[in-house]
């Protein structure tokens, strides 16, 4: 069985092309645009992983390199943050970071306990 049969043969067994489904059973035939030149690229396992992980984090607006403290990577959101009341920097590059401090020093909504950590210095 190739991947294109294991993709559909699953998502028929999850339901998803099913009419009451999510979106209305239209997320199958998203799911197959990707799948289809995927399978057609014919990686490897180890190439296929590390392609899936890259796709993967750049699908959900992640980075692939850690955060800088270089001004053009933050945008300032002070006025659409009422609450706070000092300021506050959004990450251009990842939309779940902020700032307090222009960059130097930044936390993820994603993190629960919002520990804060260091960018990296900016690249010459």
């Amino acid at each position: 069985m190739n991947l294109i049969e294991h993709a559909e043969r699953e998502m028929r067994i999850a339901g998803l092309y099913d009419a009451d489904s999510d979106y209305a059973g239209m997320i199958p035939e998203a799911v197959m645009k990707m799948i289809r030149p995927f399978a057609e690229e014919g990686h490897s396992g180890m190439s296929a992983s590390l392609t899936l992980e890259i796709f993967n984090r750049l699908a959900r607006y992640k980075t692939l390199t850690a955060p800088t403290c270089d001004p053009s990577e933050w945008m300032e959101v002070s006025d659409m943050c009422s609450v706070e009341q000092r300021p506050v920097f959004q990450s251009k590059r990842d939309p779940s970071l902020f700032s307090n401090d222009g960059g130097k020093t930044y936390y993820s909504v994603d993190d629960k306990e919002r520990t804060i950590k260091n960018s990296s210095p900016t690249k010459p």
